[in-house]
């Protein structure tokens, strides 16, 4: 776009359906370049991705020529195709519905940055749960307990 100047760094999180533990450290980096992918063929930055097998932590600048939403949909239904092309999983893989976003200015990249890069120690001490509803309270989002995790609690 012409004379459409924009900084949007967002933090998205998502977790693997009913939250089970499938995203294996054999091929974890496999998934996080091909999801890196996704974004650069969208036309986004991805700046960092990481995760836990339950879950993944997702930073990139976006850009104004698509939805949020719609590049989250083709990141997990791009991604979840491929896993199960790779047969990564034995049963059929799939992320849950829905996601978090949060946005950033530019002074936080960094910050963002480390906190993604060093998801395995932070879980050590906080669990996804507390760190999700940790995020949603921080950024003043309201939301519903009996929704979150809803797969998770049926």
């Amino acid at each position: 776009m012409a004379n459409t100047y924009t900084q949007i760094h967002i933090h998205a999180i998502f977790v693997v359906k009913n939250r089970t533990s499938l995203i294996h450290k054999s091929w974890e980096t496999d998934l996080y370049k091909y999801i890196f992918g996704i974004i650069q063929n969208n036309s986004h930055k991805a700046i960092a991705i990481n995760g836990m097998p339950d879950h993944l932590h997702i930073f990139f600048g976006m850009r104004p020529i698509q939805s949020l939403s719609d590049l989250i949909k083709d990141i997990k239904g791009s991604s979840s195709k491929w896993i199960n092309a790779q047969r990564f999983v034995k049963s059929k893989f799939s992320w849950q519905p829905g996601y978090a976003a949060f946005s950033y200015s530019k002074s936080h990249v960094s910050r963002v940055v480390q906190y993604i890069k060093h998801q395995k120690i932070h879980h050590q001490k906080q669990s996804f749960s507390e760190e999700y509803i940790g995020f949603l309270k921080g950024f003043e989002i309201d939301y519903d307990e009996r929704y979150i995790f809803k797969s998770v609690l049926q």
